[in-house]
């Protein structure tokens, strides 16, 4: 196991934390490899910070340490066989054996490849199938994992015939110490599987050059300060948590405290609480999804500002899904009093197929939206018989250090200001191709352009994003955003975001129709009957159609691994029959 002796503790016995501030000097990830990041930061004082499920510090892990274990590992995965480029998988649960690894495989030679721990969603037999995808599709060495999961995981490994070892296994293994391979900007660093990666999984090529370029992006973009410090409860399998709050936090020096994806599952509100305890400045980042549960945890009687001090929460960063402005002002109401303040939020747009960040917005200037007339979003004339129709769209920011954006239309052509099309990217922390897949990475990068997949416009060097252009509904002619009819179904007593899933289906006429299955939790009969009308109402106020309308036990929609609402597998699930809506009764 990894050694903790060089953890501090005080007068009285309690852990002390790595600092906010250091005297030694920062760099802003300008690094020409990863490995020269860690060797730098390992210098100061900084370094990353575990809590316990209630939030408290549990285990304290300087950067110079982590560089001591991970040169370990490096040299017992030598022993062990690695080479240069093979991949080596690894189950990213947060803790430093995975942090270890990680940066051990790079110092290695080898491109770490970090995969998803099992979810509440989909049960024992679709965890082991998803590893095992992405196993194929990787062609790692050996599968790292915790003994905890070793039944799923090594079940995964055996099926793909790579080798699997738990964390507590390996490291009994010898690590005689040896020369480590010479690694270059342009090398591979690791790989990343998007969220969504299930059945064709694209493992994204990330080179030190890409990473460090994005990297500094961040601490560019967000004007790193001194005093701040990151939160972060984000998975560190998904590229916002991998690296936004754990490669960036190296690259640029910047200390951090951890609360497990799980724990924040079971108790949202010891992320806030963990913010509240920083005396210096935060940027913490979370899907809207993780603000909505923390805004519907308080209740409207609690006292906020007794519990919880905000005011000196700098950053609250919102990505990796579309950004809801009803819910963020929801998080204001709930959290003002505490300090909290809405320029804080900094909207933000990316993809692992850019590292990460494509864009951000500047600090300070907080959630600004555009409404955007229905006509404008569906590409067809107004009908001129209904009123008018909005949709709150939320500006994500301008492009981060060195990257440009274009927006193209169907023909590739470069649309102006105000119209939508597909949104492009350039710059040198697009990736490198998709993993042994040549044809999907011809696809979507285009003379160093790469195609991202979603819509979205410029106004004046600000990108908004509109939505994912394969998620949009198509129905004579007219464009139909899900989320949109998502967002309506959701203004209904009783649901909660993620409750629905939108998608087109043919019906029996082979035409195409809207689709919304809903999460049920009414049990009588005839609510279940009112229920499903309203729903039916609602969707035709929004589209002008009849849909189709299903009603579906609690948790039954399916999520990627970062806890998104997967339309693409909802819709499988559903027509495969898998998903069995509940019958109403006549």
């Amino acid at each position: 196991m990894i050694d903790a002796a060089t953890t501090v503790t005080n007068a009285s016995g309690q852990l002390v934390p790595t600092p906010n501030e250091d005297d030694h000097p920062r760099r802003f990830a300008d690094f020409a490899t990863f490995g020269e990041a860690l060797d730098y930061a390992a210098q100061g004082k900084r370094g990353f910070n575990f809590h316990d499920p209630r939030g408290n510090l549990a285990r304290v892990y300087p950067f110079s340490e982590l560089r001591s274990d991970a040169l370990t590992m490096a040299y017992r995965l030598i022993a062990h066989g690695v080479k240069k480029d093979d991949r080596i998988a690894m189950v990213a649960e947060t803790g430093p054996e995975f942090a270890a690894l990680f940066c051990g495989a790079i110092y290695a030679g080898a491109w770490p490849v970090p995969l998803p721990l099992p979810t509440s969603f989909g049960g024992k037999d679709s965890y082991i199938d998803q590893l095992a995808v992405q196993l194929q599709s990787s062609d790692p060495k050996i599968l790292f994992y915790p003994a905890e999961i070793a039944e799923m995981a090594g079940a995964a490994a055996a099926r793909q015939g790579c080798e699997g070892i738990t964390w507590q296994d390996f490291a009994m293994a010898p690590a005689p110490e040896c020369t480590l391979p010479a690694a270059h900007p342009d090398d591979i660093c690791y790989l990343q599987y998007s969220s969504g990666s299930t059945r064709f999984p694209h493992g994204v090529a990330v080179t030190h050059a890409s990473l460090l370029n994005n990297l500094a992006g961040h601490s560019h973009g967000m004007k790193i300060q001194q005093s701040d410090r990151c939160v972060s409860w984000l998975p560190w399998y998904h590229d916002m948590g991998l690296v936004g709050c754990f490669l960036s936090l190296i690259a640029n020096q910047i200390s951090a405290d951890y609360l497990k994806t799980e724990d924040f599952a079971r108790r949202p509100l010891a992320w806030l609480d963990m913010v509240s305890r920083n005396p210096g400045t935060t940027c913490s980042y979370s899907p809207t999804f993780g603000y909505d549960i923390c805004a519907r945890r308080i209740s409207s009687q609690s006292n906020v500002a007794e519990r919880f001090d905000l005011s000196r929460w700098r950053i609250a960063g919102n990505g990796a899904d579309m950004i809801r402005p009803d819910v963020m002002q929801s998080f204001v109401n709930a959290f003002a009093y505490a300090g909290f303040k809405a320029s804080a939020f900094l909207p933000s747009y990316g993809l692992a197929e850019a590292t990460l960040a494509v864009t951000l917005m500047p600090p300070g200037e907080g959630i600004r939206v555009e409404l955007v007339e229905e006509e404008r979003l569906s590409g067809t004339p107004r009908d001129l018989s209904r009123p008018a129709r909005y949709r709150a769209i939320v500006n994500c920011g301008k492009a981060v250090k060195d990257m440009e954006l274009a927006i193209r239309g169907e023909h590739g052509e470069s649309l102006p200001d105000h119209h939508i099309g597909k949104v492009w990217c350039k710059g040198p922390s697009v990736m490198h191709s998709y993993f042994r897949d040549p044809e999907s990475t011809a696809a979507c990068l285009v003379d160093g352009w790469l195609d991202t997949g979603d819509m979205g416009y410029m106004v004046d060097g600000y990108l908004f994003i509109v939505g994912r252009a394969k998620d949009m509904i198509i129905i004579n002619g007219k464009n139909h955003w899900p989320q949109d009819i998502e967002w309506a179904v959701e203004q209904l007593p009783g649901f909660h975001q993620g409750d629905i899933a939108a998608f087109s289906v043919e019906n029996d006429s082979g035409e195409e129709v809207p689709a919304v299955l809903v999460h049920c939790r009414v049990s009588d009969p005839a609510e279940r009957v009112k229920l499903h009308d309203q729903i039916k109402d609602k969707v035709r106020s929004i589209t002008g159609m009849n849909c189709v309308v299903e009603l579906v036990p609690p948790r039954t929609l399916p999520r990627t691994s970062s806890g998104k609402l997967s339309r693409a597998k909802a819709k499988k699930l559903y027509l495969s029959g898998e998903i069995a809506p509940f019958q109403l009764a006549a």
